[in-house]
């Protein structure tokens, strides 16, 4: 699930529209022609960290953009400057933000909590419009227990009522 080591193409896609977006308001331009495995559309979260704490989250459970660097841009930015649980990212932090770009697999319906697994599976979690979702393999998230009573909170969506459930993997990119 996760990759370490040098910088991904992913990551610095999402640093170089943050410096872009940030810094000089501006879009951030993407090579030409793309790269083979950046031109097709893919689900994508990209979360900042600054000094190991959450700084923001962003992504979308189906492709949004035409290509998955696009994809990418866009909720790097999003996630900077749009994720109503904190201030936007100011240019001084730039620098200080560690960036994770995770890559979605196609969302399956599951009949049966047993099949989900934290540390393997993210989750989304559907009552009518609301709908939550939790990456995986978060740090303090140490049961499907845990995992599904932070994707209901986020949706809104109380303890008792029925769900829809969905699992998925993620390729995580640092």
């Amino acid at each position: 699930m996760s990759r370490t080591g040098e910088q991904s193409i992913y990551t610095l896609i999402a640093r170089h529209a943050l410096e872009k977006g940030i810094k000089g308001r501006t879009l951030l331009e993407l090579p030409a022609p793309l790269p083979e495995g950046l031109r097709r559309p893919g689900a994508v979260f990209v979360s900042l960290k600054k000094k190991g704490a959450l700084r923001g989250c962003i992504g979308t459970i189906q492709p949004l953009q035409d290509n998955l660097a696009t994809e990418i841009a866009a909720n790097a930015l999003s996630a900077a400057l749009h994720d109503h649980r904190f201030s936007p990212v100011t240019p001084a932090e730039l620098d200080e933000l560690e960036i994770s770009v995770d890559l979605l697999s196609e969302p399956q319906k599951i009949e049966a909590i047993a099949a989900l697994d934290p540390r393997r599976y993210g989750v989304i979690v559907r009552a009518g419009m609301r709908s939550g979702l939790l990456l995986p393999d978060l740090q303090g998230v140490d049961t499907v227990e845990q995992q599904l009573q932070i994707a209901r909170q986020k949706a809104g969506i109380h303890p008792h009522e029925a769900v829809d459930l969905y699992r998925f993997t993620v390729e995580r990119y640092y």
